[in-house]
C-alpha cells in the first residue's frame, strides 16, 4: 500500500515547525537557542521535542523500535493528528463500528470529515461484510476498538486482519485495553501491515490517567508523518519524567491488573446472580457492560448514594446498559451491597 497516496495534499508538502532542540542533537554546556529563562529550575528548558528516553523504555517493553512510536497527550492526540494527516475535511470520510468510542466521531466532526456508521452484530463483533459494503473510495481511515468500549469484548482478530489486507484505507486498531485480555494484541504483526497504527496508553493498566499519555505504534513512515504535524513540545517535562519512573516498576502494574482481573470475575458472579440484572456481558477489558432491568433508574438511584458508573442505554446495541468499571476490593463490595438494597 502506497501510504503516500493517502496523505492529504498540503500534509504532503507541509514544512514541519523546527524546536530549537530539534536543531541541535546531545549535549551542550550553554542553552541560548529556545529564549528560556536561564535560571535553573527543574522545568526553565523545554523539553524533549521527541521524548527519546520514554521511547526507548518503552521500546525495550513492547519489542518496537522507538522509530515507530509517537506519544501523544493520551491517545485522544493521536486520533485528532491521523484524522488530519489523512482526512480531506469536507470530502473524505472515516468508518466507524459501533458502539464504540465516542471520540473518533468528535474528532472527525472538528475537523469536518464525514463519519459512516456501521453496527456491530449481536455479539459485539464485526460485521465485515456490512463494513466493505459502506467502503468507498472517500474513507481513509477505520477506527476499531479492541477489547470494545462500551462492550468489553476483543474484536475477531481474523476479521480485523481482513479488513486491513483487502481494503485501501488506514485502519487503527485502539489497544487502550489490552492489558486485561488474554491475548497479545496487534503490536507482534504490525510491521506485516504498512496501514496498520495500534493505540495503546497509560491511562487505564498503567494507572496514569490523569498524566494523559498516550502512544500510537505504526511504521516509521506513518510516525514521521504525525511527528510532522504534532505541537513541539507536545508533552511536557512532568509527564516524561513520571512515565519513565512508572515504567521501570511495570511489576507493580502487572500485580493491579492481576488483582483487577480477580475482581472482575468475582463482580461478574455477583451481579449475575442479582434479580434486576438480565445481562452480564463478555468482557476483556476492566469493566463489564451490564443489561439490567430499568437500567435508568438504578443508574440514578446510585448517583444519590455516591455510587458512579456509566449509563449507555442510548448507545446503539445497548439499550437499558451500564457499564461498570472494575474498582478496588472494597468499592466493588459497596457496590453489590447498594444494588441489592435498590
Amino acid at each position: 500500500m502506497n501510504i503516500q497516496s493517502l496523505l492529504r495534499e498540503n500534509i504532503k508538502t507541509l514544512k514541519p515547525y523546527s524546536t530549537a532542540r530539534d536543531e541541535f542533537k546531545g549535549t551542550a554546556e550553554v542553552y541560548l537557542d529556545a529564549n528560556e529563562n536561564p535560571f535553573p529550575s527543574a522545568y526553565n528548558r523545554y523539553p524533549d521535542p521527541l521524548q527519546k528516553k520514554v521511547k526507548q523504555r518503552i521500546s525495550e517493553l513492547k519489542g518496537i523500535e522507538p522509530e515507530k512510536i509517537f506519544l501523544g497527550n493520551g491517545s485522544d492526540e493521536p486520533i485528532d493528528l491521523i484524522i488530519r494527516a489523512f482526512c480531506e475535511p469536507g470530502k473524505d470520510s472515516l468508518l466507524i463500528t459501533e458502539p464504540t468510542y465516542g471520540m473518533y466521531a468528535v474528532c472527525a466532526g472538528v475537523n469536518n470529515v464525514t463519519v459512516k456508521r456501521v453496527t456491530l452484530d449481536s455479539t459485539f463483533d464485526l460485521d465485515v461484510d456490512a463494513v466493505k459494503q459502506a467502503l468507498d473510495s472517500s474513507v481513509k481511515v477505520i477506527f476499531l476498538c479492541s477489547p470494545n468500549n462500551p462492550s468489553g469484548n476483543l474484536l475477531s482478530k481474523e476479521k480485523i486482519i481482513n479488513l486491513i489486507t483487502t481494503g485501501n484505507s488506514i485502519v487503527v486498531v485502539d489497544e487502550a485495553y489490552i492489558d486485561f485480555a488474554k491475548d497479545e494484541g496487534f503490536l507482534p504483526v504490525l510491521a506485516k501491515y504498512p496501514n496498520l497504527i495500534v493505540l495503546q496508553t497509560f491511562s487505564k493498566a498503567w494507572g496514569l490517567a490523569g498524566l494523559r499519555l498516550g502512544m500510537a505504534f505504526a511504521s516509521e513512515e506513518i510516525i514521521s508523518v504525525l511527528n510532522k504535524i504534532k505541537y513541539p513540545y507536545n508533552l511536557n517535562i512532568l509527564t516524561q519524567q513520571v512515565a519513565l519512573e512508572k515504567l521501570s516498576s511495570a511489576e507493580e502494574k502487572n500485580k493491579q491488573v492481576d488483582i483487577i482481573l480477580r475482581e472482575r470475575s468475582i463482580l461478574t458472579e455477583q451481579l449475575q446472580a442479582l434479580p434486576m440484572v438480565e445481562r452480564v456481558y463478555p468482557t476483556d477489558a476492566n469493566f463489564v457492560l451490564v443489561r439490567m432491568k430499568d437500567a435508568r433508574n438504578v443508574y440514578d438511584q446510585l448517583i444519590e448514594r455516591s455510587i458512579i458508573v456509566r449509563d449507555r442505554s442510548t448507545v446503539v446495541l445497548c439499550a437499558d446498559c451500564l457499564r461498570i468499571t472494575i474498582g478496588t476490593p472494597e468499592e466493588n463490595k459497596k457496590l453489590i451491597e447498594t444494588l441489592k438494597t435498590l
